[in-house]
């Protein structure tokens, strides 16, 4: 076992002071850790902690974090002395001066190129967890995620650390895959998170716009990515896209998982197929000669067995998801209402499914189309035997 006091002494000889030598090996030995935490493992005065921690990075032997708190990183032995143990060797054999001034020329031509280094931390599987929660629980300002089940899994293991984030007011968004609609981890999720549903092409947490953390959704390895401010601004970017197109939440949270995934089934096959098919056959016939029972039913989704105030269920969570929309039955006066905020006809496809399950089941409905260019648009049904 290695000797660490012996490792002190010897970097000593290397031109460090005795606190920086203790504070190095202590980092060496522990990996990213906290001030506080640093102040602990080196046995070093508290008061003197950051001080010798911004010598450390002036030496180019540590990296200090933005975030609060305060986090420290040691730079790898190869990486932190390769310097100075080439210049003890230049010394000898009389290189230092021509050492010197390559570096002077790399460096000036990186000035030229307006190149700048940046560094970023490979993170095991087993690092991830800790990681992502001391960079939720360090936001300042908004967290924005996508994550894929594995990942959306790992997040509910932070569920303190989010909910101190939305006690303070934080922004906080998050998109899921599909195929978590309606699990166990999406209703971990605290209250006052904003959650949407897409596909998932990657995991991303960006943190108050400028840190990020990726994460492998294969082998669950990850990378943080400090003060990236192009590589920020772009993932942003990617997040905003995706969340204008993503799919509303709140309306399937309290449904089974094999409901919630029933309904988003059905929208998904509305919103990709039915809406031009709909609204071509209107042009030439009445809307109830649209079979749009028999059309879901050829893309796998069955009906016929529900009852009416299922189908109304159905009809209203789907509109609630797509275009804050509702579906309303009285049933004192057998009048359905069906209602969108969106024009151009996003009400029809959910009003031809009823239509069509009315006239299946021995009725003759009567639908009426009203279209606001404000308000968005009502389909009236009334039902008669």
């Amino acid at each position: 076992m290695v000797n660490e006091n012996a490792l002190t002494v010897s970097l000593e000889e290397f031109g460090l002071s005795k606190y920086e030598a203790q504070a190095y090996v202590a980092l060496i030995s522990k990996g990213t850790i906290s001030a506080s935490e640093l102040a602990y493992y080196s046995d070093l005065p508290r008061t003197k902690v950051y001080p010798i921690l911004l010598k450390l990075e002036k030496k180019k032997l540590a990296i200090i974090s933005t975030s609060k708190p305060i986090l420290c990183t040691a730079i790898a032995p190869e990486d932190a002395f390769d310097d100075i143990v080439q210049g003890q060797i230049n010394k000898v054999n009389a290189m230092n001066t021509l050492v010197s001034n390559l570096k002077k020329v790399s460096e000036e031509s990186k000035k030229s190129r307006g190149a700048e280094e940046k560094r970023y931390f490979n993170l095991s599987a087993n690092a991830v967890l800790n990681r992502l929660k001391i960079m939720i629980e360090s936001s300042k300002s908004s967290i924005h995620v996508i994550v894929d089940p594995g990942c959306l899994v790992l997040l509910t293991e932070c569920k303190e650390q989010l909910l101190s984030v939305l006690r303070r007011d934080l922004e906080l968004k998050i998109i899921i895959a599909p195929s978590s609609i309606g699990s166990e981890s999406i209703k971990s999720i605290p209250d006052g998170a904003k959650i949407r549903i897409s596909d998932i092409i990657q995991n991303c947490f960006v943190f108050d716009q400028t840190e990020l953390m990726l994460i492998d959704g294969n082998d669950g390895k990850g990378a943080t990515f400090s003060s990236t401010e192009i590589l920020s601004a772009n993932q942003m970017k990617v997040f905003s896209y995706v969340w204008k197109n993503a799919l509303k939440i709140d309306s399937l949270n309290n449904m089974t998982k094999a409901d919630a995934q029933e309904v988003y089934r059905i929208i998904r096959i509305i919103n990709e197929s039915a809406l031009g098919h709909v609204l071509t056959t209107t042009l030439v016939s009445k809307i109830h000669e649209i079979d749009m029972l028999a059309f879901l039913e050829k893309n796998g989704i069955n009906l016929k067995s529900k009852s009416l105030q299922e189908i109304i269920d159905i009809v209203d969570c789907s509109l609630q998801t797509i275009c804050c929309g509702r579906a309303d039955f009285e049933k004192g006066t057998k009048n359905i209402t069906i209602e969108s905020k969106m024009n151009s006809g996003h009400s029809l496809p959910w009003a031809a499914i009823v239509m069509a399950y009315l006239q299946k089941h021995g009725y003759t409905p009567r639908l009426v189309y009203q279209n606001h260019s404000q308000s968005g648009e009502k389909v009236h049904i009334k039902i008669a035997s």
